[in-house]
């Protein structure tokens, strides 16, 4: 499975809690983020399923 990527504007203020939360959770601020959607995702009850079109298709943006 391949990755997507997208800028993302985000408050510096936020950036900075979530670096440190990350920091302290050994995971990349990147890492950190997608594992909080996945988390959403889960809780929400939507999680992304195996039949979900690949990552390469540019119309889901």
């Amino acid at each position: 499975m391949g990755r997507k990527s997208f800028p993302l504007r985000i408050d510096p203020r936020v950036f900075n809690a979530l670096r440190r939360w990350a920091d302290d959770e050994l995971r990349s601020v990147n890492g950190q983020i997608e594992f909080l959607l996945r988390q959403a995702l889960i809780d929400a009850g939507r999680e992304p399923r195996e039949e979900d079109p690949g990552v390469d298709d540019e119309s889901e943006a």
